[in-house]
């Protein structure tokens, strides 16, 4: 398990938010150089179980479909969120919803010649947001957002990975805590007590989709992305002793390497804490982890954050902290 945790609170305190995600999201970012690919490789490789390989060197997880819903799966998940917020809250803990639409939404004109979203695919982030709307569980509208990113002239997938930019992440972290704001007014702990956001680096690697699931010939043919991070701010620890009340939990998508639990923090100005899994692991995994663990049992939250997929996952390139060093 990765259970990596920044500003994280000392046990016995009790913190008084605890902040939840649900859905997956991938961009590229506005300061993101790529180099020219080369053709894409073979047509029979285009159609892998694993990934698409699109134009433009346009990487696409292809473990979903690209044209079918599972709405009753949808409606049962649903009910089983809106169960766990209401769990939560007898508890005292508020849940905060984020659905995080798919990487395909805003590059269907990368997708492999002849790959067409069906117009139930097209209409499955509307579904899942309205619905759970509909339950009484609040949802930030993040596929908004995101389209007001990508207008503005940044990415918010890479090419070539499953994940989202820090531009991208960054304009979801100031719509979340716009709304955990309006739940909870004041929240616990002191003023200034957030994360400082440390300076941006540049790093040139393959993207998780071309590491690790292209032959070596095909990921010469894709090529490097240039990823935008941010280093740790100096006399700042991601294993800081005050109090977090805000807890985000999820996968790859929330781990510190993309940025968003940092700017959470940064906004809300109060210390934000994240468990976080990589690979083949829903959000339901890490919430339960989480809630069973030590340091849950010891402290009580009134909202909490995380991240589920609108759409199947499969593994995840993992990174730790706020670093560059990579971790799969």
């Amino acid at each position: 398990m990765t259970n990596v945790r920044f500003n994280a609170r000392p046990a016995g305190r009790r913190p008084l938010l605890l902040a939840a995600l649900c859905s997956a999201l991938c961009v590229a970012a506005p300061v993101m150089a790529q180099t020219a690919p080369a053709a894409a490789p073979a047509a029979v490789n285009q159609d892998s179980s694993i990934v698409l390989i699109g134009k433009d060197g346009w990487l696409f997880p292809a473990w979903g479909s690209l044209t079918e819903v599972d709405a009753p799966a949808i409606a049962r998940n649903t009910a089983l969120i809106a169960q766990a917020r209401s769990a939560l809250a007898a508890a005292g803990v508020k849940l905060e919803v984020l659905v995080l639409p798919d990487k395909a939404l805003f590059y269907e004109d990368k997708l492999p010649e002849g790959k067409h979203l069906g117009q139930a695919v097209r209409g499955r982030y509307a579904l899942v947001h309205d619905g759970l709307e509909k339950a009484g569980v609040p949802a930030v509208d993040a596929l908004q957002v995101l389209r007001q990113v990508k207008q503005g002239g940044q990415e918010v997938f890479y090419r070539s990975d499953q994940h989202w930019t820090q531009p991208a992440a960054d304009a979801v972290a100031v719509a979340v805590a716009a709304q955990v704001r309006q739940q909870v007014p004041t929240l616990a702990g002191d003023a200034g007590s957030g994360m400082a956001l440390g300076s941006e680096i540049k790093e040139r690697r393959f993207g998780d989709l071309a590491e690790l699931f292209l032959t070596d010939d095909q990921r010469k043919s894709i090529g490097r992305d240039t990823f935008t991070v941010r280093r740790q701010a100096e006399q700042q620890s991601l294993l800081d002793d005050a109090p977090a009340p805000v807890h985000v939990t999820g996968h790859s998508m929330v781990q510190p390497y993309f940025g968003f639990p940092q700017k959470l923090s940064n906004v809300l100005d109060r210390p934000v804490s994240v468990n976080w899994k990589p690979g083949n692991v829903g959000h339901w995994v890490m919430l339960l982890e989480y809630l069973e663990s030590p340091s849950s049992a010891s402290t009580s939250r009134r909202c909490w954050s995380g991240r589920c997929s609108s759409r199947p996952t499969c593994r995840d390139r993992t990174r730790a902290g706020s670093g560059t060093t990579p971790r799969s």
